[in-house]
């Protein structure tokens, strides 16, 4: 199947229908599969929630497993034993999106019949859980709002504000520094809002070029500049009835600030090489960890965008101010990290505790986060010790951030008790009877075919960095690929 290929719908209106159209509308994430279980199609709605592009996914007729990243995948495929005549199977699980979030889904599996009644494929719904699981409840002795976790004041005023905030459409300006949370907070306010049925897209401001950012945002029509090969409907149409969250928002260029800005007014994105416009129902929440008051009057941010985004204000405290809540986040932590890797720890030492509950977390919570996995996976006792610490936890300064030595325990080639690396979030899915280690293998050397050896593009490929790839790669003895 060329992806140029338009297909329809004949025979059921009175003209054809474009098949595309017909499923973008649906407000759940759709995905057909041919008979092998790699994609042929699927809506905006699941390229939003799974991070993955439509017109990438396409293009390398990435398997559903790549794609969908669930732990179905894992315990064992329902499309594996279905035949043509097999009934419908609903099951809740989850998948692991491109971010590395892990999202509660609710997946509806169909076999699909051709004109002689065999199997030609599959269709799979993927509903969103998330919005039927936000709660603001207490736990472990604090409140907790859709994966934010405090009881400190500083904390208990942002929980107090984001479910007034969240019933209104004005645009949001979150604020704080790297790691407070602000992706949790942006996210929370989706969770909160009447838009909770529609789809949360998040953009990077600053991980893309000016050029490739403007087609990121507003989308493009074909041909409109060379390797436009098919329409591309851009976030702000993904996110149509839902929430745009532009992280980093500091970080994007004058000539897009002014059309955010024409955004705001009128709510009419232009894609590129387009004369028409369309109206997207979106609300735009920002975030950003920059001055922007200080870069408004050095001339690197526009004053009147400033004026625009920050109608409604969120800003999210540092770690160092809010002592309360560092032995809530150890424990949830730990809680969460010991049920993942199956290790049989109780606790933290006293003298650990007395280290992690003064140490000033410049990281913030990305970083006392990355510290307990990390001892989780080095410690082999009922209870995390010093030794099992990051070494710049116990240096005389103290005071290095986390991320200036290894982010994760993958980096430092840990293993679990088998001797097989463990799976990081955003990693392949293993098939049944198969290692981590011989999946992951067999997908880089799939992706590196696909991509004719281009390795930037096999990382995109698999939703990887290139650093990433290239270290996996070195790892499975694949560097002279």
């Amino acid at each position: 199947m060329e992806l140029s290929n338009t297909p329809q719908i004949r025979d059921l209106f009175d003209h054809p229908v474009l098949l595309n159209e017909l499923i973008d509308e649906i407000p759940t994430g759709i995905v057909l599969l041919d008979d092998s279980r790699r994609v042929l199609r699927m809506n905006r709605f699941l390229a939003a929630l799974t991070g993955f592009p439509t017109e990438e996914t396409l293009r390398y007729r990435m398997p559903c497993r790549q794609v969908l990243r669930s732990r179905l995948c894992v315990t064992g495929c329902p499309a594996k034993g279905m035949t043509a005549h097999s009934e419908p199977v609903t099951i809740e699980s989850d998948l692991i999106d491109r971010n590395r979030q892990l999202i509660p889904v609710r997946i509806t599996l169909s076999p699909l019949r051709d004109d002689r009644g065999e199997l030609a494929g599959f269709l799979e719904s993927v509903e969103d859980l998330r919005p039927m699981r936000h709660s603001h409840a207490r736990q472990e002795g604090g409140y907790r709002l859709s994966g934010m976790i405090g009881k400190s004041p500083p904390m208990e005023k942002v929980f107090r504000l984001i479910p007034a905030i969240a019933q209104s459409d004005s645009s949001v300006l979150i604020t704080g520094e790297t790691g407070t949370g602000k992706d949790m907070a942006a996210e929370a306010i989706h969770m909160a809002s009447p838009r909770s049925k529609g789809t949360f897209v998040k953009v990077n401001c600053g991980a893309l070029p000016e050029t490739l950012l403007e087609s990121e945002l507003f989308g493009h029509r074909k041909g409109a500049f060379t390797g436009a090969i098919e329409n591309k409907p851009g976030r702000f149409r993904m996110a149509h009835n839902g929430t745009l969250f532009l992280t980093e928002i500091g970080d994007l260029p004058l000539p897009l600030q002014v059309k955010l800005l024409t955004f705001l007014d009128d709510h009419v994105v232009y894609p590129l090489g387009s004369p028409k416009g369309f109206e997207a129902d979106v609300r735009v929440v920002a975030g950003t960890h920059r001055d922007l008051a200080g870069m408004v009057r050095e001339g690197r941010f526009r004053e009147d965008l400033l004026f625009r985004l920050n109608v409604v204000r969120i800003h999210l405290p540092p770690l160092r101010e809010r002592d309360e809540d560092v032995r809530l986040l150890l424990d949830h932590f730990l809680n969460t990290f010991v049920e993942r890797f199956g290790k049989p720890i109780s606790g933290f030492s006293a003298d650990v505790l007395a280290l992690l509950s003064r140490y000033p977390y410049p990281g913030n919570v990305r970083e006392l986060r990355n510290i307990v996995e990390y001892a989780v996976n080095v410690c082999n006792e009922a209870k995390i010790r010093p030794k099992d610490l990051p070494a710049y936890l116990s240096e005389p300064a103290g005071t290095e951030s986390f991320f200036s030595g290894p982010s994760s325990p993958l980096e430092t080639g840990q293993t679990d008790p088998s001797g097989d690396p463990s799976p990081e979030p955003g990693g392949p899915i293993p098939e049944e009877g198969k290692t981590w280690t011989e999946v992951e293998r067999e997908m880089i050397m799939d992706a590196l075919i696909r991509a004719k050896g281009k390795r930037g593009q096999a990382a995109e490929i698999l939703g990887w960095g290139r650093s990433t790839l290239w270290r996996k790669m070195k790892q499975h003895g694949l560097d002279g690929t």
